[in-house]
């Protein structure tokens, strides 16, 4: 029997997801993974009560997450001032909430001519080896003859790692994992300026990823010295898109994605629901295999090894690159969920001390 992996773009994947869904179905024996990814929470110390669980589901404000949105839902094709002026509103949000910012900035050639790229990089304690990653694109397509906004294209996902930030982080010093902290990655140019392809999309990450491969870091936190590459200090890698509009469906990769955090993901949400402090909303992460991926900005970590979890829902949202994805298609029950399963799963993979 022979495994044959597959890449698309996010365009072929959406048809070959239409016409293959019957193919792509396996149901788990959810229960009994679930139970045991459970007792191997237990084993780590990382089982809350109902009290600590709500504390974190509860953080949602719904106000302040808009204030952080507002400013994103513009155009924000590369190279324009608006653009820009989103990439200063990331950055002064993240270093007024206590992170340290870095750019990679670089220019390289696209259809449209030369042009020049700038990812944010927001790192919450830097001195510590081990990173855990939120990620997500900040740039916006280009339709021509018309505004696109991209709400869910990532407008959403931006805000949403903003929050994590703001609610996370004054809580962060109080991490059980001292050797992990929490980094936010905005990346610039995912969208393809002409049409997808290897070389025209993904420019950010394909420079960041590669950057990387080629850095070394000096590990002194131990009592003996340790260099290793800038990218084996990705512990995990969450990318975020196409988040935000109503009744999203999220899968498990197989062979593109850790298997053991998505069952977390999956479990926090049931544990959540439990305590009734979701929106009474169908479950987002779903018992579901695909035995595909979509290529997106996790495709040049995923080729140098380093554990993904793809959060992107399938099929796309119906506005996907469309004029109409913008803010009147926001679901703000759903974000608020969203916002409370991946704000437990990351205050529980820092064993944040409750």
């Amino acid at each position: 029997m022979t495994f044959v992996s597959l890449h698309f773009s996010k365009v072929a994947f959406l048809f070959y997801f239409i016409l293959n869904q019957r193919a792509v179905r396996t149901q788990w024996r959810q229960s009994r993974q679930i139970d045991n990814l459970a007792g191997a929470a237990d084993k780590q110390g990382l089982q809350w009560s109902r009290s600590s669980l709500e504390k974190f589901c509860l953080m949602n404000d719904r106000q302040k997450f808009r204030e952080l949105l507002e400013p994103i839902l513009v155009p924000r094709i590369v190279g324009t001032q608006s653009h820009e002026e989103v990439a200063g509103h990331l950055s002064r949000t993240l270093s007024a909430l206590g992170f340290t910012i870095e750019w990679d900035l670089f220019d390289e050639a696209t259809p449209l001519g030369m042009k020049s790229f700038r990812t944010l990089i927001a790192t919450h304690d830097p001195s510590v080896p081990r990173r855990l990653v939120l990620a997500c694109h900040y740039d916006s397509k280009v339709l021509e003859g018309k505004i696109f906004i991209g709400a869910t294209d990532s407008a959403v996902p931006c805000a949403m790692l903003l929050e994590m930030a703001r609610t996370l982080g004054p809580y962060l010093h109080n991490r059980q994992r001292r050797d992990l902290t929490l980094q936010l990655i905005f990346f610039d140019g995912e969208e393809a300026f002409h049409e997808w392809s290897e070389m025209d999309s993904l420019y950010g990450s394909r420079h960041l990823a590669s950057k990387w491969n080629r850095d070394y870091f000096m590990n002194t936190s131990q009592s003996s010295f340790e260099i290793k590459k800038e990218i084996d200090r990705i512990d995990l890698f969450i990318l975020l898109d196409l988040l935000g509009a109503p009744n999203p469906l999220l899968h498990y990769f197989h062979g593109f994605s850790s298997k053991s955090a998505f069952l977390e993901m999956m479990k926090i949400e049931m544990e959540l629901k439990k305590t009734g402090c979701l929106h009474p909303l169908q479950p987002i992460f779903q018992p579901r295999t695909i035995y595909s991926t979509v290529e997106d900005d996790h495709i040049p970590f995923l080729n140098l090894n380093v554990p993904i979890l793809h959060l992107i829902p399938l099929p796309f949202p119906d506005v996907w690159h469309k004029a109409s994805d913008n803010a009147d298609v926001l679901h703000y029950e759903t974000i608020d969920n969203l916002n409370s399963i991946l704000r437990v799963f990351v205050a529980r993979y820092h064993q944040l001390v409750t």
